[in-house]
């Protein structure tokens, strides 16, 4: 299970990211030349909001990931290291 959620988090990132890298600067763009803010939508506002809010949560993951899986790691090895003390005492 958490291989795949790791591989739909990572293709919704980048499929998030292309809409997201278009957007921006064409905000940017309309809003420095003339009058920009009559010209642009609030909608396209807020749906760049949420595409920038949506990256920033499943890149943290992605960022974060690494650290996720090593402390798994050291769990599973202090419980099998324990499992293994507690066999060995019962012989």
């Amino acid at each position: 299970m958490t291989k795949f959620f790791n591989k739909w988090t990572r293709k919704f990132h980048r499929w998030i990211a292309l809409p997201t890298l278009i957007l921006i600067p064409l905000a940017v763009i309309a809003k420095f030349t003339g009058d920009g803010a009559e010209h642009l939508p609030p909608q396209l506002e807020q749906f760049q909001s949420i595409l920038m809010l949506l990256l920033a949560i499943s890149g943290a993951y992605m960022y974060l990931l690494p650290t996720f899986n090593k402390w798994q790691r050291d769990r599973r090895k202090k419980a099998k290291a324990a499992a293994a003390m507690s066999a060995g005492a019962e012989e």
